[in-house]
């Protein structure tokens, strides 16, 4: 390995720790239980609406902020949030539904599923693989779709 190859991995190194950590507080947290999950979407407990709305209240309060203090990058870049073009709401309506069952059939959302594999559980590795190709395909098809 050359020295830029090395600098370019330890430039990955403080990712790679903070996602161990967030796989840990997952972990702890309950949030990548397919019980936990199972008992939201049948609004058996309050747990997950707790954790995901303690979630929402931390981001929208980091983007005022952001945007109060006009607030920079590392690199001395501005942080630009452009607004949401809401449109018709189709796609959001149609995605988030798509979103949803695939959730709730996997038991996992899209970040917990690494954890699950970082715990043993590696059939989340086929949920992990489909979602790449699921991205990929909506990459591949995004030009010819009505955005």
């Amino acid at each position: 390995m050359t020295t830029q190859s090395n600098n370019g991995m330890g430039r990955l190194l403080p990712y790679l720790l903070i996602g161990i950590y967030f796989g840990i507080i997952f972990t702890k947290s309950e949030v990548i239980s397919w019980f936990r999950i199972q008992e939201m979407f049948r609004f058996q407990a309050f747990h997950m609406y707790g954790i995901i709305g303690s979630a929402a209240a931390v981001a929208m309060i980091s983007v005022q902020i952001i945007k109060r203090k006009k607030l920079k990058t590392f690199g001395g870049e501005d942080i630009v949030i452009p607004p949401k073009d809401m449109g018709s709401g189709t796609r959001y309506w149609l995605g988030g539904t798509m979103f949803g069952l695939g959730w709730a059939l996997t038991g996992a959302c899209p970040g917990p599923m690494f954890a699950l594999v970082g715990n043993g559980f590696t059939i989340m590795l086929i949920a992990i693989l489909s979602a790449v190709a699921g991205t990929y395909t909506y990459g591949v098809l995004r030009p010819r779709l009505p955005h």
